[in-house]
């Protein structure tokens, strides 16, 4: 009879893996446990955000690994030209949201996996949502929502005391995954690791988007994407044919409307080409995916998963690089953090005030819309000339200290360039104050 949480069957099964997490080595890091073996992975909570070509590669190998309590979230629906590389999909799912089929697929093939779906967008969910994972493993295809599931991370971290506000607690790894075509790419942040930096810090790694000069789409039309854009830009904004609505890449009807319009101004110019699916990919910005280059970074990714929860061999420091374009080439490197990052870095910020008269309450209303703090939360003190710091606002202390939510900036001695520190249960920075 088993004694613990892992039957002999599930033994057998991931056999392979039990080797691996049972024996001790030159390699195992910190918090390694000989005796945990496959219990890690299955008492391990992973999240995967998308299930397109990157997702279900990695939903497949994260099952694969004997993971078992894996959450899957995409706010997408199967189409057609998903079905050659986004191979846990079939024809009758056409329609039908990614992100279940996905979760079905694998909780019929796998034995013991469960999959939860969640189909919507990732900043439809609250921190609440993303702090119960131990890790996750993004399989994006934009820097938008990377940026916003970067900075909400860094938002989930607290200080351990008030006596060390620097060592912080509620450190969710993400591990960011990326394809173009024949050449991919892979990140791990580990918040508040000094060796790993944010995606804010790394934004010039990412490819710049394809732009058209104005003249060119307005005048001189030569391409067929030159047609999709100008629609895009300029006749979507000035004919509002579904009202004043912005243009949705994934409303289907937003899509036809983009293609009939582009098709007319291409016969217009004699240009030939134009597609639905080449308007598609122009208006969302979609580069032609390989099923091989998914396949191995989501291998790489689904990799680093399980050295994070498992602490078995050395994270990823912290950049990967692939290219197939002419052979297989693949390289790491060590990307550093910015010091002046407005999300990781250690270096005040500069907040900028437009008047004087600024209350204290506005200028937390600032905080709370520009760095997603949370006011029920927040306390803000300021560092005096002479080094001593003077407590403005407590949030858990709100009686003692509201009468100076209504005074302004300079009634509470704070100067232009004054250093003022402000924490919210998720959230420690610190701002250098610029009146304009």
């Amino acid at each position: 009879m088993e004694t613990d949480s892992v039957s002999s069957s599930t033994r057998r099964q991931w056999n392979h893996l039990n080797k691996v997490l049972s024996r001790t080595g030159p390699f195992v890091q910190a918090g390694f446990d000989v005796t945990a073996g496959l219990t890690v992975l299955q008492e391990a909570k992973i999240l995967v955000v998308g299930a397109g070509g990157l997702g279900c590669e990695m939903l497949k190998d994260l099952a694969m690994m004997g993971f078992v309590d894996i959450h899957v979230i995409d706010c997408d629906t199967i189409e057609i030209s998903n079905l050659n590389r986004q191979f846990l999909f079939r024809t009758k799912d056409v329609g039908r949201s990614k992100a279940v089929v996905a979760a079905e697929f694998i909780n019929k093939r796998v034995a013991g996996c469960n999959v939860t779906a969640h189909f919507c967008k990732i900043e439809d969910k609250d921190p609440e949502f993303y702090y119960q994972f131990n890790v996750i493993v993004s399989g994006l295809d934009a820097i938008g929502p990377r940026r916003w599931l970067n900075t909400m991370l860094f938002g989930l971290l607290q200080p351990s005391s008030e006596m060390n506000p620097a060592e912080m607690i509620n450190i969710i790894p993400l591990v960011d995954g990326g394809t173009e075509g024949f050449k991919g790419n892979l990140r791990v942040i580990i918040p508040s690791h000094a060796d790993y930096p944010c995606v804010e810090c790394m934004l010039d790694l990412y490819p710049p988007q394809i732009t058209y000069p104005l003249c060119t789409l307005t005048h001189r039309p030569r391409l067929p994407e030159h047609c999709i854009e100008y629609v895009k830009l300029i006749q979507w904004n000035r004919d509002n044919p579904f009202g004043e609505v912005e243009l949705d890449g994934d409303d289907p009807t937003h899509l036809q409307w983009v293609y009939e319009r582009a098709m007319e101004r291409a016969t217009e110019f004699g240009i030939e080409s134009v597609t639905y699916r080449l308007t598609q990919g122009v208006v969302k910005h979609i580069i032609p995916a390989v099923a091989s280059t998914n396949a191995t970074i989501a291998a790489a990714c689904c990799t680093e998963v399980f050295k994070l929860m498992t602490a078995a061999a050395p994270f990823l420091n912290n950049y990967l690089v692939l290219n197939n374009s002419d052979g297989i080439y693949t390289y790491t490197y060590a990307a550093e953090r910015k010091r002046d990052c407005k999300i990781c870095g250690t270096l005040p910020i500069p907040l900028k005030i437009s008047s004087k008269k600024l209350s204290l309450n506005d200028l937390i209303d600032q905080l709370v819309s520009d760095y997603q703090m949370a006011k029920e939360n927040i306390s803000i003190r300021t560092i005096m000339k002479n080094g001593s710091d003077q407590t403005l606002y407590m949030a858990s202390l709100a009686e003692q200290t509201s009468l100076n939510l209504t005074k302004t900036l300079p009634q509470l001695m704070i100067d232009d360039g004054q250093l003022i520190v402000v924490i919210d249960n998720h959230l420690m920075k610190k701002f250098v104050i610029n009146y304009v």
